[in-house]
């Protein structure tokens, strides 16, 4: 389960409305008819319009200041063997959110009128999408460059010998890209995996926009607090915030287990990621006490995340920790970034 939560991007070409956001959210329903199509849906209602979204987010924004985000986004996103324990992906999906957005008001350290912050406190809507591409930060993209940039010269070679330009073997070169097509080490279906390729198999996952004031249009409600918790004192009173990531993230783990009936391996629980980035050690040694079939999971969990297999036949635990997870953790640390604030 990957969590992210990003502010709204204000300046330069971004729009101080959600417009633009939720019109993106809106890209895959193009060409669908109405049945087939993903709705926006929260708490109260399955079937919200795209106006309704829009009016109720830039609505929601009383003594925000222009460079204050009005809005953040979470992203959840499901791992293919989390997704394997859906009977339904968009129905499943929707309860998840239901529930994990009761833990999200929960990891507030605040209060309104005295009272903790409950879900009916904060405006926000949901959206199921199913299809995901293959972006430039993707790994598979990074490694098939080598092989992407000889194949791009090859074909600008190729066209200034028909334009006359330069002279050359063209049926050489053409075979020469056939080679490089076949050579790059991710392909999907065939062939190279390239930047904008639909990825295969079951990509569903949740995009959910929420409104940085309360409800009531009254109360700043920022998930990118700095503080986990605590108070400050203003205007004589003492005032809590905050607002807990770690705990947000480790209930949305929780919370798919229970509704799912999901057994969890250790490689893929927030906390693992964390102590693989912080405390690699720590997170090298309970790797190897797992039983044997919980261990070749987590290894193949591993590798599919892109990460290169832990040799079979360490030298020693501290070796394999100095030499290995040094390399690793870039990977692991672009995850547990990716669940701050403003990425």
């Amino acid at each position: 389960m990957y969590i992210t939560i990003t502010a709204q991007k204000l300046g330069g070409n971004y729009s101080q409305s959600s417009a633009d956001f939720v019109g993106y959210l809106e890209k895959e329903n193009e060409g669908l008819e109405q049945q087939d199509m993903e709705h926006f849906f929260n708490q109260y209602g399955d079937e919200i319009s795209t106006e309704e979204v829009v009016k109720e987010i830039d609505g929601n924004t009383a003594k925000l200041k222009k460079k204050e985000p009005k809005f953040y986004s979470i992203t959840v996103s499901p791992s293919k063997y989390e997704l394997r324990r859906l009977q339904n992906s968009s129905e499943d999906l929707k309860t998840y959110t239901k529930e994990i957005m009761k833990d999200y008001v929960a990891s507030f350290n605040r209060e309104i009128n005295g009272r903790p912050i409950t879900i009916d406190d904060i405006k926000y809507y949901a959206k199921i999408e199913h299809q995901r591409t293959f972006k430039g930060t993707d790994f598979q993209i990074k490694e098939n460059q080598p092989f992407a940039t000889k194949i791009l010269q090859l074909k600008t070679d190729i066209r200034n010998i028909q334009e006359g330009r330069a002279e050359g073997n063209i049926k050489q070169m053409k075979r020469e890209i056939v080679k490089l097509e076949r050579q790059a080490p991710h392909q999907q279906s065939g062939k190279r995996i390239v930047q904008g390729m639909a990825k295969d198999g079951n990509q569903s996952h949740i995009h959910i926009i929420v409104s940085r004031k309360d409800a009531s249009n009254s109360v700043s409600l920022s998930p990118g607090s700095k503080h986990k918790a605590s108070e400050v004192e203003m205007h004589g009173k003492n005032v809590k915030r905050g607002f807990d990531r770690d705990k947000f993230f480790e209930k949305a783990e929780k919370i798919f287990d229970k509704t799912f009936g999901y057994k969890r391996n250790f490689a893929e629980t927030y906390k693992a990621r964390k102590d693989f980035v912080k405390n690699p050690n720590i997170y090298f040694a309970a790797l190897m006490k797992l039983p044997a079939n919980e261990k070749a999971l987590a290894f193949k969990m591993i590798t599919k995340t892109g990460l290169p297999v832990i040799p079979s036949i360490p030298v020693s635990q501290a070796q394999i920790a100095l030499r290995v997870f040094k390399r690793l953790r870039r990977g692991a640390e672009v995850a547990i970034k990716s669940s701050s604030i403003g990425i």
